[in-house]
């Protein structure tokens, strides 16, 4: 439905629009930008069908200053074309502070700065502006009014953001006749501080004097159309031009795994978590696929060198029929089960705890208390343990024994007996041996003559003591 031809007056294209298909609201098919012609017997990129693919896209931030010539050639339906225009660009653009400024400088042979850039910080505000704008008088002081724009509009003072900010300074300029003063030394200056120069002509604009005006390279910068009344319709090409076109929402980004954007219709593509990207920095091969989270393994997972992986149990656990999860083959085995003492298996796959002897079974069912400490061995009785509650105990004898002092050993009552009996026989055979060696001693004194009358009295009893 589109055509671009050269007439002899414009050597980039003109913008032959169709007419509307009732079926399809102009919304529709305005809702996709269309790109430059360059190619006059090619038609647009954007062309699949208007209601099948709406354009994604995010405009960059822009101090953007429209320059619109409201000369007395402009006649008042052609100048609410061109306010018509210039709102429908604002509605392609996101508009604030941070993003977008917009403003407005009205020309003819005076010029009139209707907003400055920062006057308005939303769209509503902006095109309300717009619509209140009224055609100024005779004259096309095109050069006067670039001019103004950057000595009044381009500024910090009127909201511009200084260099430091890399935020593009734009100016698009509508006119559709023959400048009346030098518009090439104002424009050469005016791109020389930075600021775009787009040239839109209509009817009886000079092409030669678009061309001074605008941006390198021209094919981008300028544009024609026959009549007002189709000017509006490119408003699709700044869309364009002012918004990046983001391939990762489009989803023409052909990324196997994660498209991420880089801005100005940019991209590059990145691999899930555990994935390598290939040398086609599209493609993902896995790295480990167990690393993913993903493998649904129950207990192990394990890397197979063809980059694919298997599941696998842990000891006392046997692998199911859908190879992920597991069932306890002993689960006393496992070590995990939580008995105290003894763990024991029942036949449904499940288990039990059980205590030592001397011990019972807490509430908990897996943890024990000391039942009967005589049980448990270690008592140290040598004959009999009496116990005497959960935490005591106390030793007793067999029959014919006796406890000793330790509390713990026994000694029999007979044997006893039998070593007092043995213990006399020595005390009398000490006593024996004492007095034959008390009267051996007296004999050999009576022998000598040295005792004297008094010693002759002495008697030696039964326990080896000496008396008169």
């Amino acid at each position: 439905p589109f055509s671009g031809t050269k007439p002899s007056r414009n050597p980039t294209f003109t913008l032959k629009l169709p007419q509307w298909n009732p079926g399809f609201s102009r919304g529709e098919v305005l809702g996709c930008p269309v790109r430059p012609i360059r190619d006059p017997e090619k038609p647009p990129e954007c062309l699949k069908p208007f209601w099948s693919q709406p354009c994604v896209c995010k405009s960059m931030p822009l101090d953007l200053v429209f320059i619109i010539d409201s000369s007395r050639s402009v006649r008042p339906l052609e100048f609410t074309k061109v306010k018509t225009f210039v709102s429908r660009i604002i509605d392609t653009l996101d508009i604030g502070a941070a993003d977008t400024r917009v403003a407005l400088v009205n020309y003819a042979s005076t010029v009139k700065i209707e907003f400055q850039l920062q006057t308005y910080s939303d769209k509503q505000s902006l095109k309300q502006a717009v619509a209140r704008i009224t055609p100024l008088s005779t004259g096309t002081m095109s050069g006067l009014a670039i001019q103004t724009a950057m000595d009044e509009a381009f500024t910090v003072q009127a909201g511009a953001r200084g260099p430091t900010s890399s935020i593009p300074k734009v100016a698009i300029i509508v006119t559709d006749g023959r400048p009346q003063d030098q518009v090439n030394e104002v424009a050469a200056r005016a791109r020389a501080s930075g600021i775009e120069l787009y040239a839109v002509g209509v009817d009886r604009a000079d092409m030669e004097s678009l061309k001074m005006m605008a941006s390198e390279p021209l094919e981008e910068h300028v544009f024609y159309v026959e009549t007002y009344g189709v000017i509006e319709k490119l408003s699709s090409r700044f869309q364009e031009t002012f918004c990046a076109l983001d391939p990762c929402a489009l989803g023409t980004h052909q990324c196997q795994h994660v498209c991420v954007s880089d801005g100005e219709g940019r991209h590059h593509c990145e691999c899930s978590q555990g994935y390598t990207l290939n040398a086609d920095k599209k493609t993902c091969t896995a790295i480990d696929k167990c690393a993913l989270g993903t493998h649904g393994c129950e207990h192990i997972c394990v890397n197979d060198r063809t980059g694919s992986y298997h599941c696998e149990c842990l000891e006392g656990y046997i692998l199911n029929e859908d190879r992920k999860t597991c069932s306890a083959r002993d689960k006393c085995a496992v070590g995990a089960h939580g008995c105290q003492h003894i763990c024991v298996n029942d036949r449904d796959g499940s288990h039990h705890c059980e205590c030592y002897e001397g011990y019972t079974l807490n509430e908990d069912k897996k943890t024990c208390s000391v039942q009967n400490k005589c049980v448990l061995g270690t008592h140290g009785c040598q004959h009999v343990c009496v116990s005497d509650g959960a935490a005591s105990y106390h030793c007793d004898c067999f029959p014919g024994y006796t406890l000793n002092e330790d509390k713990k050993t026994c000694s029999a009552i007979e044997e006893a007996r039998r070593l007092i009996s043995t213990e006399d026989a020595c005390g009398c055979e000490a006593t024996l041996a004492y007095q034959e060696k008390v009267s051996s001693y007296l004999q050999r004194l009576n022998t000598k003559h040295i005792l004297s009358r008094r010693f002759s009295k002495l008697q030696v009893n039964e326990y080896g003591q000496v008396h008169r």
